[in-house]
């Protein structure tokens, strides 16, 4: 269950940055950071979900000041321990609604983190707040996977993404709703303990209509951070929405 860290607590907090190693390799790091350091020019810019500093760090490190907001406390408490940790502002709060000014040149969404948000008016309210944080002329940009539901065969509703002797990894799916969740299964001496985090997914489509609630127009849609065009083979997507000079 969520606590006043969200589903981001001290239990998830201790081993995140080992079970996402993955993701941080400088060969998936670095060409996100080249993108977001182009855009942000000057800076500032604002990571809503800062987590530990995957991204945030080595944005930073690039002479841009890099500003945060997270509800996990636990996950912050990473980020301020890791070398420059210091140097980043973060305010807790709900990313969605919570400010930390108003004059980024770049409000940036990692990992699939806008589906943390698990209702769509949670979605529409983060577009307006990262629009009102931003100043004329600024972008928001969204890193978030496409829905799998190609895989699902009728009558069924989940999609493993990792299996092995000690670990087992599952996504669920209502078509209806959209609503899904990532679920965990590990299994020590014998014994398996079960963890969940909910998840809302959402279409580029309904990205780009709220946006335009935000007063946010589309100007890059990417496959990924290398810049490949996105089709309708892409597993996801780098999106970049720009607010108006005025």
């Amino acid at each position: 269950m969520p606590d006043s860290d969200g589903y981001f607590g001290e239990n998830i907090a201790a081993t995140y940055d080992e079970s996402t190693a993955e993701m941080s390799r400088p060969a998936v790091v670095e060409p996100a950071v080249d993108v977001l350091a182009e855009l942000a020019g000057d800076g500032p810019a604002l990571e809503l979900g800062i987590g530990t500093g995957r991204i945030a760090l080595p944005l930073a490190a690039r002479g841009i000041a890099v500003h945060g907001i997270d509800m996990s406390r636990a996950m912050v408490d990473r980020l301020r321990a890791k070398p420059g940790g210091d140097a980043v502002e973060v305010t807790i709060g709900d990313f969605a609604t919570t400010r930390a000014g108003d004059e980024f040149a770049l409000v940036y969404l990692v990992f699939n983190t806008i589906d943390n948000l698990t209702t769509q008016d949670a979605q529409v309210d983060c577009f307006r707040n990262a629009a009102a944080q931003l100043r004329p002329g600024g972008c928001f940009v969204v890193e978030v996977g496409v829905p799998d539901l190609r895989r699902l065969p009728p009558g069924q509703s989940a999609v493993p993404f990792h299996i092995s002797d000690t670990r087992w990894a599952f996504d669920t799916y209502d078509v209806a709703t959209q609503a899904m969740s990532s679920n965990y299964v590990t299994i020590v001496d014998g014994r398996a303990e079960h963890w969940s985090i909910p998840f809302r997914y959402v279409w580029p489509a309904e990205l780009d209509l709220m946006a335009r609630l935000a007063g946010l127009r589309l100007r890059d849609r990417w496959e990924d951070w290398t810049r490949e065009p996105f089709t309708s083979e892409s597993g996801k997507h780098v999106s970049v929405w720009e607010k108006p000079a005025a």
